[in-house]
């Protein structure tokens, strides 16, 4: 008696469609696939309303400052050795991650997100509405960062033992030259940008993608305009610093680099291996 053999059962158009479907969320996005998603989140920051822009934007200001706190309470209660300040500096990828997790206007996320569409649609418009989400959201940033300042500075919301922490932290960021605060923003502005980049295809590794990079920021010194605005409200309202220094010394320079970091270096980059792809589509 010849042995019953069963016939695999064929395929059935949805199995193939699902087993499709596995695969195209396995595969790694190509760089047009990810230029393509960061474009179309840029478009849509382009044309949300400035009273959106604003209220995210303080949002973000006021929570990066958990970066400044979360640094400051490492510095505090970690022993005086050589390695704190490694680990003192995972505090700083706090306030980043509560703002980019949380959806918030950042001004350094900006500076690839809402460039790409320029890039692609060379227009007066989107010009315009690339420089008026910038100073919305820039402006909004450094209020947000004044108000959590204040919140350190004339309230007792922190413990007093921190505070002396957050004023040192605060006085090397902003105690640096002019020159020297320029070039330490371009490194910074990369990495917030490749963040960005990044992100579309992290998933559950988001979070750790944050973590790693933001903290590269802070151990390798660099300088960053929303987070530094905090440390430098801190030290304005304090009376350690002067508004002139401020201005000219520290916040136009990181700004300055930044932008060139984050759009200049990266962005171009980033649209030069994805031009002709979307260019001939």
């Amino acid at each position: 008696m010849a042995p019953l053999i069963q016939k695999k059962p064929p395929t059935s158009a949805v199995q193939e469609e699902a087993e499709e479907r596995s695969v195209s969320n396995a595969a790694a996005l190509s760089p047009k696939l990810i230029y393509e998603v960061i474009r179309r989140e840029g478009r849509d920051e382009l044309n949300r309303t400035n009273r959106s822009l604003i209220w995210s934007g303080i949002s973000a200001g006021m929570l990066i400052s958990l970066s400044v706190l979360g640094e400051a309470i490492f510095r505090t209660y970690l022993p005086d050795a050589e390695w704190r300040f490694l680990l003192e500096n995972l505090g700083y990828s706090l306030g980043f991650i509560a703002v980019i997790m949380g959806r918030m206007q950042l001004f350094t996320e900006n500076t690839i997100t809402t460039v790409l569409p320029l890039m692609q649609e060379r227009s007066l418009g989107v010009l315009c509405s690339l420089l008026r989400l910038w100073g919305v959201v820039l402006g909004a940033n450094v209020v947000g960062a004044f108000a959590a300042a204040a919140l350190f500075i004339y309230t007792p919301a922190i413990p007093e033992n921190i505070l002396p922490a957050i004023i040192s932290l605060s006085e090397h960021a902003t105690g640096m030259g002019v020159s020297e605060a320029f070039w330490r923003g371009i490194p910074a502005g990369v990495i917030v940008a490749l963040i960005v980049w990044m992100l579309p295809q992290a998933d559950e590794a988001a979070f750790f993608l944050i973590l790693t990079f933001t903290w590269l920021i802070a151990a390798g010194d660099f300088t960053h305009i929303v987070a530094g605005s905090v440390e430098m409200a801190a030290l304005l309202l304090h009376g350690g610093l002067g508004v002139g220094q401020a201005i000219f010394g520290f916040f136009l320079p990181v700004l300055v680099g930044n932008i060139i970091g984050g759009t200049v270096v990266f962005t171009l980059v980033a649209w030069g291996q994805v031009r002709d792809d979307v260019e001939d589509s």
